[in-house]
């Protein structure tokens, strides 16, 4: 993995915990610099971003201790989501909703634009999100 992808991955891990940067501005970030899917892991407190070659970055997102629940509740994740679009609640508190709907953790597809959350017994839902915004500046 090249130098700026790396810089750009952990950037983007860091403005989500920090609550500097949303959903939407981060999937733009990763899709510009190739990243093509990431495994955000609750219970290890860590994020994996590949890229289509299979190469990957692990970064830690360090977060408060929350239970999960035992029981999956889909509904329960999407009230969390619908929450985090209307700039609601910040993503500390979208993890702490999600697990405390049984959450173990998420796929976001860049490439498929949908997110899969998943419970402890692989339960899923499944949430759909329009294409990342080009930048057309120069950086």
């Amino acid at each position: 993995m090249k130098a700026e992808q790396t810089q750009v991955i952990q950037g983007c891990a860091r403005g989500a915990l920090t609550g500097e940067m949303a959903f939407p501005e981060i999937v733009g970030r990763l899709a510009q610099i190739g990243v093509e899917r990431y495994h955000a892991d609750y219970s290890r407190q860590e994020i994996t971003y590949y890229l289509p070659d299979g190469d990957s970055l692990v970064v830690a997102t360090l977060h408060p201790s929350h239970a999960t629940a035992t029981d999956f509740s889909a509904s329960a994740v999407e009230a969390a989501v619908r929450q985090s679009q209307r700039n609601e609640h910040t993503y500390l508190d979208f993890i702490r909703k999600t697990m405390a709907a049984g959450c173990v953790g998420y796929f976001v597809q860049i490439t498929g634009r949908r997110v899969i959350y998943f419970g402890r017994n692989g339960e899923p839902h499944v949430e759909h999100f329009p294409p990342a915004p080009v930048n057309t500046t120069a950086t």
